[in-house]
């Protein structure tokens, strides 16, 4: 029988630098995650491919997929849906594959009413004060918009509690380094390995 792989969440802030850490990790030829590709009813940007930046669907297909609990998660946003297709992910774990999902803090604690087996990553910013600097490093909101953010952010630090681990992400190597710490450690787990012993 084939060991079932790890869902890996890793969630946090907007702004807090999941994307940069997420792809850190994966550039590790010597890490073996298969990404978790989310669907949008969004139209594809300039040089995005379907399959795998997004999988791009109409809102029918999108609301289809809801009424049939094949969204692990969702959300609208901005007048488009976002979420994470379940079968992907239930295919992925029973073929013995890790499966890493990188999301906000809403979605990630769908994911875990759903898959509570999973490990719960909270990345967090060194401080608000950080997380505020790399918002008007990224250069893509306004003044407004990104005390928007901050805000929201300090509201979604206060769900760390519903996490197993917080990374925080002073040097993205050293996050990395940290996730990859986790994963060990989990692969690990008493429970884990008796259960490996019970199915030989």
């Amino acid at each position: 029988m084939t060991e079932r792989g790890l869902l890996i969440v890793l969630s946090g802030p907007s702004g807090v630098g999941k994307g940069t850490v997420r792809k850190a990790i994966f550039e590790d030829d010597a890490v073996d995650f298969r990404y978790s590709i989310s669907a949008t009813t969004r139209k594809p940007r300039p040089g995005e491919e379907n399959g795998k930046d997004y999988f791009f669907v109409s809102r029918e297909e999108f609301e289809d997929k809801i009424q049939a609990g094949d969204m692990l998660e969702y959300a609208e946003y901005v007048g488009n849906y976002y979420g994470t297709p379940r079968s992907f992910i239930e295919e992925t774990l029973a073929s013995g594959r890790d499966v890493f999902l990188e999301i906000d803090v809403q979605g990630a604690l769908q994911v875990k009413a759903k898959m509570p087996e999973g490990v719960y990553i909270f990345l967090t910013p060194p401080d608000i004060k950080n997380l505020r600097q790399r918002l008007i490093g990224r250069g893509t909101d306004s003044a407004e918009v990104i005390e928007k953010r901050v805000a929201a952010a300090r509201d979604e630090l206060k769900k760390m509690i519903n996490y197993n681990y917080a990374v925080e992400n002073d040097v993205v190597a050293h996050a990395v380094d940290r996730i990859k710490a986790i994963i060990t450690a989990e692969r690990l787990r008493v429970s884990r390995v008796l259960e490996q012993i019970a199915e030989q």
